[in-house]
C-alpha cells in the first residue's frame, strides 16, 4: 500500500466533473493513487473513464458517501491523505421534487466523509479535504455588473443550493473546530463532453439533433457564467496542490449569457455542424412555465484565484461551445445509452407538462 506518493479519494469520479477530474489526476500524477468512489446512480457512468480504467494507479470503488463504515474502510484500505468531493445531487428541477434526497447525499454524505478524515488523519501532515461547492450558494445576482466574491453572504433560493450551502458549513466547522485541514471552490455552470442530458447544453444539443423541442424557462432572460469543463479541472489540481487551508477559492469563466442568446449560439453551431440550413433550428424553441425559485443572474468573481495561484480560463466560449457540440454529435452511442430508460421518464414528467 505504501507505493504511491499520495492516495487521493475522488468522490462522484464517474459524474460529469469528477470523471474529468479523476483522467486529468489519474495521467498527470502517475505516482498518485486515484481512487474514484461513486454510487453510479443515474448521473454516473463509468464509460466517461473507459481510457483510464486500466491504469495501474486507478481504483474504482462502488459505494454511497453516507455508509460511514464503507467510508471509513476506503480510507484506512487505501491510505487515504486527500479528498476531492465531488459527490453530490445537482439538479435543481431534481431537487424540489425530492428535497429528502438532496438533503442526505449533500449534506449527511459530506458529514460522513468528514468524520473518516478526522478520525483516520489525527496527526497526520500533508492531508487536505476538497469540497467542490457551487456559485449557487450566494443566490441571485441583479443585472448591475456585480459578481459573487468569496465574500458574498450566503443566499440559496433552492433546495439544491440550501444543501451545498450546508455541506459548505459542515467543511468550514471542521476546519475551524477540529483543525482540518480543508479548500473550498465555488463554481459556475460547467459545460463539455460526458455531461449528463438533464443540462441545458447537452439537452438541447441533443434535441436539435433529434429535431425535438427546446424547452425555454420563461423568457430566457436568466444569465449564468459558463466555464468548460477542463478548466474547472485544471482549477481544482491547482487549489489541491496550492491552495491555503481554510480558503475558499471561487472559480468563473467571466463569462456570462443570457440563456436564450446561448441557446442561439447553439443552434447556429449544431445548424452548422449538422449540415443544416441557417435558421433551421430556432423553430424548435418553445418556452415553458418558469422553474419556482429560479435565480435570476449568476457570475463569479475569479480574480483571487488568478492573483494568488496563476489560473485562467484556457477557452473563449465560442471556441469551447464548438468543441462540445462537435463532441456529443460525434458521441451519439452515448448519448443515446443515457437518454434510454428513467432518464426518458424524467425527461417526460419535468417538460412534458409545462
Amino acid at each position: 500500500m505504501g507505493e504511491f506518493k499520495r492516495n487521493i479519494l475522488v468522490t462522484g469520479g464517474a459524474g460529469f466533473i469528477g470523471s474529468h477530474v479523476v483522467r486529468l489526476f489519474v495521467t498527470k500524477y502517475p505516482d498518485y493513487r486515484i481512487i474514484n468512489f461513486d454510487a453510479l446512480t443515474y448521473a454516473g457512468n463509468l464509460e466517461n473513464l473507459k481510457d483510464v480504467e486500466n491504469c495501474p494507479n486507478y481504483v474504482f470503488v462502488k459505494g454511497d458517501i453516507c455508509d460511514h463504515a464503507l467510508v471509513s474502510g476506503i480510507f484506512s484500505e487505501y491510505q487515504v491523505d486527500g479528498v476531492i468531493h465531488l459527490a453530490a445531487e445537482s439538479h435543481v428541477d431534481r431537487s424540489i421534487e425530492d428535497p429528502f434526497t438532496f438533503a442526505r447525499t449533500n449534506v449527511m454524505g459530506t458529514l460522513a466523509l468528514l468524520h473518516a478524515a478526522r478520525s483516520t488523519w489525527a496527526g497526520k501532515q500533508s492531508c487536505r479535504f476538497y469540497h467542490v461547492s457551487t456559485d449557487e450558494v450566494y443566490g441571485a445576482l441583479e443585472m448591475d455588473g456585480t459578481f459573487f466574491t468569496e465574500d458574498t453572504r450566503y443566499d440559496p433560493h433552492s433546495p439544491y443550493s440550501a444543501s451545498k450551502a450546508s455541506s459548505d458549513h459542515f467543511v468550514r466547522a471542521f476546519h475551524d473546530t477540529y483543525g482540518l485541514p480543508t479548500v473550498i471552490s465555488n463554481c459556475s455552470n460547467n459545460y463539455g463532453p460526458y455531461q449528463f442530458p438533464e443540462k441545458l447544453i447537452p439537452l438541447f444539443i441533443n434535441n436539435i439533433r433529434l429535431g425535438k423541442p427546446l424547452p425555454v424557462y420563461g423568457k430566457g432572460e436568466n444569465v449564468r457564467d459558463w466555464l468548460y469543463v477542463e478548466d474547472h479541472a485544471r482549477a481544482i489540481d491547482l487549489i489541491f496542490h496550492e491552495g491555503k487551508d481554510g480558503e475558499t477559492y471561487n472559480i468563473g469563466g467571466f463569462n456570462e449569457w443570457r440563456n436564450i442568446d446561448l441557446i442561439k449560439v447553439m443552434i447556429e453551431a449544431a445548424d452548422r455542424l449538422l449540415g443544416n440550413p441557417p435558421g433551421h433550428s430556432l423553430g424548435l424553441i418553445t418556452y415553458v412555465k418558469d422553474r419556482a425559485g429560479h435565480d435570476l443572474r449568476y457570475a463569479i468573481d475569479s480574480r483571487k484565484l488568478h492573483e494568488e495561484l496563476g489560473w485562467e480560463p484556457s477557452l473563449q466560449f465560442e471556441e469551447g461551445i464548438e468543441k462540445t457540440i462537435r463532441w456529443y454529435l460525434d458521441n451519439q452511442e452515448w448519448m443515446d445509452r443515457v437518454t434510454g430508460g428513467e432518464y426518458a421518464d424524467y425527461y417526460d414528467k419535468m417538460y412534458k407538462n409545462r
